[in-house]
């Protein structure tokens, strides 16, 4: 592992051990186990290694666990199908499902994460740099390029986009995911008992559309 690897892995366990505001140069270089003058070489500041540490902990780590045992429910087919015509009836409604079953069980993931030390430390981490966003713009400026494939991934991690969405529609629907993430997983952590389920976040999401639609 090359001093730059082994910055992030430091950075990564300080993050996670003591919080972004309470980590310091040095206590990244001593988990490291390099220099102080190897944040600088490689990253510029320490805040610029905090912040590649955060990512790589949300797309490496975080993303990879809540999605890997993710329910894939397109194999489905109802029970007692004989003929060809029912048959292929039964595995389109299978498909049809499909996304239902990403974004019910994608929210049981991410309930079921939180049990992980780990990602629960990461999560505290996260909105601790949302707190601190007002007293550090620059912060708030870097984190703000990450948006654009943070909101992709949770698109396509929910099953909320098919395979021909456009850019804006994608943006716009991970937008929205993201937004609910945030208070979900707030309730979760601090009131778990009234946050909801992902059956029940569908079922509010379709009553809230059909209330708001334009009317034709």
């Amino acid at each position: 592992m090359g001093n730059r690897e082994a910055l992030v892995e430091g950075a990564k366990s300080c993050l996670l051990e003591k919080g972004y505001g309470r980590t310091t140069a040095r206590d990244i270089a001593t988990a490291a186990g390099v220099s102080l003058a190897a944040i600088g070489y490689h990253f510029g500041s320490k805040d610029a290694l905090l912040n590649e540490a955060l990512r790589e902990l949300l797309i490496n780590e975080w993303a990879t666990e809540v999605a890997a045992t993710t329910t894939d429910a397109a194999s489905t087919t109802d029970a007692g199908t004989t003929d060809a015509g029912a048959e292929g009836a039964g595995t389109g409604r299978a498909a049809a499902r499909v996304p239902y079953e990403q974004f019910v069980g994608t929210w049981g993931q991410i309930a079921e994460s939180l049990q992980n030390p780990r990602m629960r430390a990461l999560w505290t981490a996260q909105f601790e740099v949302l707190s601190l966003g007002g007293s550090m713009p620059e912060l708030v400026a870097d984190l703000a390029k990450m948006q654009g494939e943070a909101r992709e991934g949770l698109a396509q991690l929910f099953g909320g986009v098919g395979p021909d969405a456009d850019l804006e529609e994608i943006q716009a629907i991970g937008s929205l995911l993201q937004a609910m993430l945030l208070g979900v997983v707030a309730q979760r952590m601090f009131d778990p008992d009234s946050a909801p389920s992902g059956d029940e976040l569908a079922r509010s999401l379709r009553a809230l559309a059909d209330r708001i639609s334009p009317r034709a």
